[in-house]
């Protein structure tokens, strides 16, 4: 159940209070996130969605702990993220958070098995136990038959289907997606969205997603618009 209105909901995965975030440009302080308060419990799909500009992506990295926010807290499965150093930060997001990028962000001389296998290099996962977790995320993306094919030998579609599998192969606690249809045509953009969904309903992840795309907005569980640094619940 997603809430905006900063009551506590015992059960939230992720918890956001009195979220602030500032930039500085010379002497102007430039205000994108103000008093911003969100709680998204497990197997939430929640969109994001807001004019260029208004936060969103400077939201999701917040909440993977790309960046760290002025002021408030943000509460992960009971961590404070926030608080935790550099280093400590690191591991804590290798472990919990999938990124997937509009832009896929495959290296191109790898083959789609070592693109998923690449946040695996940094745990103590022995080659055989590796193998086993890619070959079972690329199966759940429908690419089992792609896995020696390097980027430039898939379509658009296929290459963030293998995104996907690289955000899912260490099973981490949520997924953030940045405007994950952005690239694609109509129909795989719609593929991508059942693929979405179906990682809720199959596999209870829970998904973030920011999207300029009203469609596939409308897939999505909640809706959610920023407006003057704070998130506004739209009406369905």
């Amino acid at each position: 159940m997603v809430k905006v209105d900063g009551t506590n909901n015992k059960d939230a995965l992720i918890r956001v209070r009195d979220l602030d975030k500032k930039y500085h440009r010379g002497s102007e302080v430039i205000d994108v996130l103000q008093g911003l308060n969100l709680d998204v419990s497990v197997g939430d799909f929640v969109a994001f969605m807001g004019p260029s500009g208004s936060g969103k992506t400077t939201l999701l990295n917040l909440l993977g702990g790309l960046d760290v926010p002025s002021d408030g807290t943000i509460t992960v499965a009971g961590e404070q993220i926030n608080r935790m150093s550099g280093r400590v930060l690191s591991a804590w997001r290798a472990r919990h958070v999938g990124f997937v990028f509009q832009m896929y962000n495959l290296i191109p001389v790898l083959t789609a098995f070592q693109n998923v296998e690449l946040p695996l290099l940094l745990t103590k996962l022995s080659k055989s136990d590796r193998r086993r977790h890619v070959e079972t995320a690329l199966s759940i993306v429908g690419l089992s038959d792609r896995m020696q094919h390097y980027p430039r030998q898939l379509s658009g579609g296929q290459e963030q289907r293998v995104a996907i599998a690289r955000a899912i192969v260490a099973d981490p606690t949520f997924l953030l997606c940045d405007e994950p249809t952005g690239d694609l045509d109509r129909k795989s953009a719609d593929e991508i969205m059942d693929l979405l969904v179906r990682l809720i309903g199959e596999h209870r992840k829970t998904i973030l997603m920011v999207t300029h795309d009203p469609r596939a907005a409308e897939r999505a569980q909640s809706v959610l618009h920023l407006e003057k640094g704070a998130l506004v619940e739209a009406h369905r």
